[in-house]
């Protein structure tokens, strides 16, 4: 089985930019898409081509922000779309699909902000969603795959001393979350196969960061312990354009 992840920045721009292409070279069995910026309605529309998976959709009140989707050739026993935050639940952030042998979370975790202006926001869904994953744990295996828009150790970001407390994504408050996720009984499926790897998921559209590859690793698929001997390998997609992040894959027996 082969789980894809990617924050496409905006269904309704990456689609001109060799989507469908990009994904038919990958061939998943189950896509988890973030960052749709695109309406249940539209985003049903942008994908209908794709008509051998069941697609699934999460769509924020704001018009062009946020929002999931997900798309998978195995029919899910049940579908859900909330943790339960007030605020965070109209914004489309998330669609769980629970299968035989596991739950499968489609995340976009909210970002800090400049200045770190939405560090309480952060903090609060950080919170409800370790309860919530929390919970699902209890019934069965947990797969995590998104953004999880955190850089967990100074190997996963290019400049780590420069942003270390001062930038959205590397502060201590948000690897400590990370951590409590792991802590659960979680694994970063990426590091665990690739310990010592410099690989990064995200480029600034500043500075020629893709170019330079100043980047950050702030995607992730997060396997449950209990799941991770059927871990077979783990890909990230760095040469796939179209978004200001690249795809990422993991292949499970």
């Amino acid at each position: 089985m082969n789980i894809i992840s990617w924050n496409i920045n905006g269904l309704n721009a990456i689609v001109k930019k060799g989507f469908f292409e990009s994904i038919k070279n990958i061939d998943p069995h189950i896509l988890c898409l973030q960052e749709t910026k695109a309406s249940i309605s539209k985003t049903n529309e942008l994908l209908s081509s794709l008509n051998e998976y069941h697609i699934f959709c999460n769509s924020a009140e704001k018009k062009g922000y946020s929002g999931t989707a997900l798309l998978s050739k195995i029919k899910p026993i049940s579908v859900t779309y909330n943790i339960n935050d007030k605020k965070q639940d109209t914004i489309g952030r998330l669609i769980c699909t629970e299968f035989e042998a596991f739950f499968l979370i489609n995340v976009y975790v909210p970002n800090s902000g400049s200045l770190l202006k939405n560090l309480e926001d952060r903090k609060l869904w950080d919170a409800h969603f370790l309860r919530y994953v929390k919970k699902l744990k209890s019934m069965k295996p947990v797969i995590i795959c998104g953004d999880l828009n955190v850089a967990h150790q100074p190997i996963d970001l290019k400049n780590d001393k420069a942003n270390y407390n001062k930038t959205a994504g590397y502060t201590q408050f948000e690897i400590d979350g990370f951590n409590k996720l792991l802590n659960l009984g979680l694994i970063d499926s990426f590091r665990h196969l690739y310990p010592k790897k410099i690989a990064y998921t995200f480029w600034s559209h500043r500075f020629n960061a893709r170019v330079r590859n100043i980047g950050w690793r702030i995607d992730y698929i997060l396997i449950d312990t209990g799941l991770v001997n059927k871990v077979i390998d783990v890909t990230i997609f760095s040469n796939i354009m179209g978004s200001d992040h690249c795809p990422i894959g993991v292949a499970l027996k």
